[in-house]
């Protein structure tokens, strides 16, 4: 997301990802519940940014939050999207602090995988230049992959997010042994992409049970939540929700 350029070493930065407010919303119709009134929740709790992804489809950010939230909102906004002529546009027209780049499949209920930068390098390349100089940092989510970090460092992309899901899913399956090799290989690539000059972002998946260890990681700056805060609030309310979530990474950092 790239909400700042600080210290790897630093407080780690948590950006809230509001896009299941609006699929409940959209569950219904009307404009209740508010993503944008999320985003303000969120900013009060601790949040030091907001990521909305604007899928082709529409299932739940629309074009008028991302407009809403441009207007309305004091932190960083983060603007996930495919990379196609369509999200390039809108991009460019919003210029929001970062852009990061996703796969994205309309039959799949959530972001799978990470983006084959090495396939597609030169056309991604190419695709991110105007958005660059526009001034948005652009982020590339993506496996932790030595291939895929050294394409995105190629590319000239200013920061990666490393795709935390196979790690969480270890954890829910009980899986502890790969869960931990999981782990550890996202601490290599996280350090492997810092020293490239990238800067360390990750997500996907993460919880108040999987969340502290990759907290813990120095190279990794940022980390953006967004199911499962979305999930928590309905029991406890998104503003404990989120704090709750803020304590732990930082005790993790502390650590």
């Amino acid at each position: 997301m790239g909400i700042t350029g600080t210290d790897p070493l630093g407080r780690l930065r948590l950006g809230v990802n509001i896009d299941h407010v609006a699929t409940v919303r959209n569950a219904r119709g009307g404009s209740y519940p508010d993503p944008v009134r999320a985003a303000e929740l969120a900013q009060a709790a601790g949040a030091d940014g907001i990521t909305a992804h604007l899928r082709e489809d529409r299932r739940h950010i629309s074009d008028a939050d991302i407009d809403a939230l441009m207007a309305a909102l004091s932190l960083p906004l983060n603007l996930e999207m495919a990379a196609t002529d369509e999200m390039q546009a809108i991009a460019l027209r919003h210029r929001p602090h970062a852009v990061c780049l996703v796969p994205e499949k309309r039959e799949e209920r959530t972001t799978e995988g990470g983006l084959d930068v090495a396939r597609e390098e030169n056309r991604l390349a190419h695709f991110i230049a105007p958005l660059a100089e526009a001034g948005c940092r652009v982020s590339i989510f993506i496996a932790a992959e030595p291939a895929q970090i050294e394409a995105a460092a190629r590319i000239g992309a200013a920061v990666i997010e490393l795709h935390t899901g196979a790690y969480c899913d270890f954890h829910a399956d009980g899986d502890l042994a790969a869960r931990d090799a999981e782990l550890e290989r996202l601490r290599e690539m996280a350090a492997y992409a810092h020293a490239l000059g990238l800067e360390v972002h990750a997500g996907h998946g993460l919880s108040y049970d999987t969340v502290q260890p990759v907290a813990a990681l120095a190279e990794v700056v940022e980390l953006n939540i967004g199911h499962f805060l979305i999930g928590e609030a309905i029991f406890r309310g998104l503003d404990p929700a989120i704090r709750e979530m803020r304590r732990l990474m930082d005790a993790a950092r502390a650590r």
